[in-house]
């Protein structure tokens, strides 16, 4: 019988805080990319929301949204529950298998840790009339050179790696129509951890300054954000 890293405690020991300190960042992303496109949802569910600071967040910010975070988790949850509220609740739950129906969904940093994930994706499709979703982009030339991928893998469990392009595509192929992206750049905007990160990231601000595409195609640093329907 396997069992599954985020159930059975391995990720909590590796990962104690489930990531909740990039929370208010990744909340600004969110915010920004409903705005730029003027959607204002009322009711929101998070798929894999972890510790729920990115819904804690956005509640401050949408004082009219009823919200709602699913993970498969304990540990996660356990950690969530300190942040429920009248209008946000937590669900132990798959929510590819709840019937839930809200007017967006979101997806941050959950499609490279599923194993099947274009029939994750797929079965999400019904769930919200948007969705955001937040993919981390690993491969780069960087990346490939330096044969850093499994790093992901073994650090933050990483299952799939993708491109802005292969990105794209799956959603697409999954039944999405894309109606907004962007590169979100963490390298830039959360301060580094290491003193090898903060030296890695002089020449990536000069060269996402010059392209970004460029300098997430070469060396990372930056996720994608999408607004799908």
């Amino acid at each position: 019988m396997t069992t599954s890293p985020y159930t059975d405690g391995r990720y909590l020991a590796q990962n104690a805080s489930w990531h909740a300190e990039d929370s208010a960042w990744k909340a600004r992303q969110i915010l920004g990319i409903l705005e730029r496109n003027a959607v204002h949802p009322t009711t929101l569910a998070e798929v894999g929301c972890g510790a729920g600071e990115i819904l804690a967040q956005l509640a401050r910010a949408l004082p009219d949204a009823r919200l709602d975070g699913y993970d498969v988790s304990p540990q996660a949850l356990a950690l969530a529950a300190t942040r429920a509220t009248d209008r946000l609740t937590f669900h132990l739950a798959d929510l590819t298998t709840e019937a839930v129906r809200v007017d967006c969904l979101l997806c941050i940093d959950v499609v490279e840790h599923v194993e099947d994930y274009l029939g994750f994706l797929r079965a999400l499709r019904s769930t919200a009339r948007v969705a955001v979703f937040h993919i981390p982009l690993d491969v780069t030339v960087l990346s490939v050179l330096r044969d850093k991928m499994l790093d992901a893998r073994t650090e933050v469990g990483h299952l799939h790696y993708f491109t802005p392009a292969t990105a794209l595509a799956t959603l697409r192929d999954c039944g999405y129509r894309v109606i907004d992206s962007t590169f979100t750049p963490a390298f830039r905007d959360v301060p580094g951890r290491s003193l090898a990160t903060r030296l890695a990231n002089i020449p990536r601000r000069l060269l996402y300054w010059l392209s970004p595409r460029l300098m997430v195609r070469w060396l990372g640093g930056a996720s994608l954000l999408v607004l799908a329907e």
